[in-house]
């Protein structure tokens, strides 16, 4: 095969070395990480490693996408998320990483697949100087299938290579890479070459830094090819129907996605292809910050009630531990942002294959803050294609230093950082789809009602987990529902298990007017956030579903 120079010269130096380590087993690998003191066993076994304060987090300013004559018009530059790379300073970020790599003791290589649906699985090499991150890999990107042959990318391996612990000579790029506070140039980069299948990742020990450039990857790649990328987690009920939730931090996703009546295909990233859904990923990357056993038994027994002297290598990045070797994951001083990294099997309730049909129901989350949305309503095709494109919800005072009221935020498809193409796209595609196989979509509110956030009081989730199974099970079809003009949503009159009076929003606020100011208010910023970010990217008929128009 004749791989592009990129490649070829990566392939050439791992010849080339004698302590290249390819592929191995995990139990070998979970004893370089011990033996090397990457990381050292906690009491239940599992993994417990730590960043610099640099790397607690994804560094979107410093993740790039390499620009070239061939994405001009496929990548949306115009969002702040796409940041240019031009190519000369690609080759020299290049040329330094295999320099590096030559310089290495030991280095350790993993060929792994993304998507659990052969038909589209992506291969990936991953090349590193970490054990650990050859771990995460293991944890997180799945095995090679035997019908790799059958993949439209059976000849496009994507390399990443990897070097989270060194850093950019500054000097070198000064003039090419983002200027920091203090006037100098970052050493750090995150960068995706498309058209070349290669990603570089310098000076980011972040784990997650791993995971989210090969799902950006593969959110560029899927469009091209038909099938819809999608930001979400998914399950399925006894019958095989299968159902999508979509939402951003805080909507309660993970908790309302760990059903124990419905088996989990996955947590984080999905495609929608012909064949139905499919999981991209081998296993979870959980938040570990004040994790309740009570609320989120599924991931806190996949990371806490383990056996210290089983090889399971679930890595618990950046939480605290004491000298005993208990972790205290209400402990924030490093960062809120604790993670862990475990293989999907660890958890109780799953489909192992990871896929399923074409989703019965799609279920959008929104945490509005402002107490105005109603708890259930559906939407038809060109009302989710509108929603799925803002991808609402709300933070409140204490989540950011400066925010001090209920602050709307938008991110597209409910993953903006990770979704590159053009709006349109997934928008559209979403749409295709949803007439194709007369899915049925539904806003979930697990806001405030009764008054904003301060003044009205959290949605019980008893409630919401019972609009959950009429809309999974088809009965709240049965209903009539009420369009309201403001916000363009069909409302049901009644919803079996829930008081009816919560489910229109101005029923629960003790001033009707105060009520209107603030719907008018959140339509408002709706209407201002979609004429600034699309324009006339987007279709007339989904401009028309957006609040307040």
């Amino acid at each position: 095969m004749n791989l592009p120079s990129g490649k070829s010269k990566i392939e050439q130096l791992l010849q080339s070395k004698p302590d290249v380590h390819f592929n191995l087993r995990r139990e070998s690998i979970i004893r370089h990480v011990v033996d090397k003191e990457e990381a050292f066993i906690s009491r239940q076994g599992a993994l417990a490693t730590w960043t610099s304060k640099e790397s607690t987090g994804r560094s979107p300013r410093d993740t790039l996408i390499v620009r070239r004559a061939e994405n001009k018009e496929t990548i949306d530059w115009d969002s702040p998320n796409n940041c240019p790379l031009d190519e000369k300073t690609f080759d020299m970020v290049l040329e330094d990483a295999l320099e590096t790599l030559n310089a290495k003791d030991e280095i350790y290589v993993t060929d792994r697949v993304i998507g659990a649906d052969p038909e589209y699985a992506l291969p990936v090499k991953t090349i590193t100087d970490h054990a650990l991150t050859a771990l995460f890999t293991l944890n997180m990107f799945r095995p090679v299938p035997e019908e790799i042959g059958q993949s439209i990318f059976q000849d496009e391996d994507f390399y990443l290579v990897s070097l989270p612990h060194n850093k950019l000579n500054k000097s070198r790029y000064e003039g090419r890479l983002r200027k920091l506070e203090d006037g100098s140039t970052t050493d750090m980069i995150v960068v995706m070459d498309f058209e070349r299948s290669m990603g570089i990742i310098i000076g980011s020990a972040y784990l997650g830094s791993v995971k989210k450039l090969m799902f950006t990857v593969m959110n560029y790649y899927l469009p091209q090819r038909g099938i819809l990328p999608l930001h979400c987690s998914a399950n399925e009920d006894s019958d095989g129907d299968c159902a999508l939730l979509l939402g951003l931090s805080g909507t309660g996703k993970t908790t309302l996605s760990a059903d124990p009546g419905r088996a989990l295909l996955g947590d984080d990233e999905h495609g929608w292809s012909d064949r139905g859904i499919a999981n991209f990923e081998n296993g979870c990357y959980a938040k570990m910050i004040n994790i309740d056993p009570e609320k989120e038994p599924e991931i806190y027994d996949a990371v806490m009630h383990l056996d210290e002297y089983t090889q399971h290598g679930t890595i618990v990045e950046n939480a605290m531990i004491y000298p005993n070797r208990e972790f205290d994951f209400n402990d924030e001083r490093l960062t809120p942002n604790s993670r862990a990294s475990y293989p999907l099997e660890y958890l109780q309730n799953i489909k192992k294959s990871s896929v399923s049909g074409h989703p019965k129901t799609i279920l959008f989350l929104t945490a509005d803050a402002y107490g105005v949305l109603p708890p259930i309503s559906k939407l038809n095709p060109d009302q989710a294609m509108l929603w799925f494109l803002m991808g609402y919800t709300s933070k409140v005072p204490g989540t950011e230093t400066e925010v001090i009221e209920p602050k709307a935020t938008f991110s597209r498809f409910f993953g903006q950082p990770f979704m590159p193409a053009n709006p349109g796209v997934y928008a559209e595609m979403l749409g295709e789809k949803l007439a194709r196989f007369e899915t049925n979509v539904y806003l979930i509110n697990t806001g405030w009602t009764g008054g904003p956030y301060g003044k009205g009081k959290r949605i019980d989730i008893t409630w919401t987990r019972k609009m959950l199974d009429a809309a999974f099970s088809g009965a709240i079809e049965r209903e009539k529902f009420h369009h309201d003009n403001l916000f363009h949503l069909d409302i049901p009159e009644n919803c079996p298990g829930v008081p009816p009076e919560i489910l229109f929003p101005v029923n629960t606020w003790p001033d009707k007017k105060a009520y209107e100011r603030q719907a008018n208010k959140l339509a408002q910023k709706f209407s201002k956030a979609f004429n600034e970010n699309y324009g006339n990217k987007i279709r007339e008929n989904i401009k028309r579903q957006c609040p307040g128009k």
